[in-house]
Formats: structure tokens, C-alpha cells, sequence
């Protein structure tokens, strides 16, 4: 059973068995592949080298557009912000989530300020996917799912995604608290 992060004399520590730790490095990957982008990088040097992305369009996968989002409500703008940020801001979410896998290979799991950012963001980034395949849409949707504990009672593939779901929420909110007291 997993013990939560907790602020410690040597970093940011949690204990994860290692099944759940497969488990992460699967939804990690998984995130991660969800993330890819459909064409390459431009072919115009400077274009790829500042992260230019012409062909960028809006995602038509939900859970991708809940990582990705339009920057403003006007579609032409967004898809002009889209062609200028889209493609490092899928770079910067697959190194967090690549750097939050490798963290996985150490155990216990210690982690320093900067590397708790980072898995801290790929965490979120699962969730979000993970919420969007649930259905989360509002509070009441998120109290439907807290409820959801016990993987006896998980009867189809939405109730062990909840499963899922909340446990990720729950290490996330350990691993806040903790970033939360390097502040004190």
C-alpha cells in the first residue's frame, strides 16, 4: 500500500509498491503518447527551432484539448496561438512526464523541489485525461467519483478509471501538501 508524499530531512518522499508504481509509468507513457503530435517538426529551421508549428490545429480527442486548450475564446486567435505555442507546450508536458517516469525507477521515491514540480505536473496532466474519460464535468460529477474506493465494488471499466482516478488525485494532493510545507 502506498504511503502519500511526505516533506522529510532527505526531500520529498512517498513509498509506492510496485505495482503502483507500473501503474503510473503505464499512465505516464500513455499520456505521453496521447501527446505526440501528428506531423513533425516544420521543416523551416528557424520555424522548428523556435517551436513555429504551421499545420497546428485544435484537437479533435476531448482529453487532448483539456492539455492543449485554445488560449482565447476567438477561433482564429486561438488557432494563431495554437500555431505559436502548441508544439513546446506538448514538448515541456512530455519532458514532465518522462522526467516523473524515470523518478519512478528510484525507491523509495525521493524527489527534490524541482523534481516534485515536474511529477507534480505530469500527475495533473493523467488526472485531466483520466477526468475527461470519465466524464467530470463539474463538483458533482468529481463527488460522484470520491466516493468510489473500494476496487471490490468496481463493476466496468469507468469504475476502475475511477479507481485509477482517484488515486492519482490522492498521491497529487500529498505531493502539494508537501511542496506546501517547503514553504515553512
Amino acid at each position: 500500500m502506498a504511503t502519500g508524499f511526505k516533506l522529510t530531512r532527505k526531500g520529498i518522499t512517498a513509498n509506492l509498491e510496485p505495482g503502483e508504481r507500473d501503474l503510473l509509468r503505464k499512465l505516464f507513457a500513455d499520456v505521453q503518447s496521447l501527446l505526440e503530435p501528428d506531423t513533425a517538426a516544420d521543416a523551416d529551421p528557424l520555424a522548428a527551432m523556435v517551436g513555429i508549428d504551421p499545420s497546428a490545429a485544435a484537437p479533435e480527442d476531448p482529453a487532448l484539448l483539456r492539455l492543449l486548450p485554445n488560449g482565447t475564446e476567438a477561433e482564429d486567435d486561438a488557432l494563431e496561438f495554437r500555431r505559436f505555442t502548441e508544439r513546446s507546450l506538448r514538448e515541456s508536458k512530455q519532458a514532465a512526464l518522462r522526467a516523473a517516469a524515470l523518478q519512478l525507477e528510484t525507491g523509495p521515491l525521493r524527489l527534490d523541489a524541482e523534481q516534485a514540480r515536474l511529477f507534480a505536473r505530469a500527475l495533473n496532466d493523467v488526472r485531466l485525461v483520466l477526468g475527461d474519460r470519465l466524464g467530470l464535468a463539474d463538483d458533482e460529477d468529481a463527488e460522484r467519483l470520491h466516493d468510489i474506493t473500494d476496487p471490490s465494488k468496481a463493476q466496468d471499466v469507468d469504475g476502475y478509471l475511477a479507481l485509477v482516478y482517484n488515486f492519482v488525485t490522492w498521491l497529487q494532493e500529498t505531493l502539494m501538501q508537501a511542496l506546501l510545507d517547503t514553504l515553512n
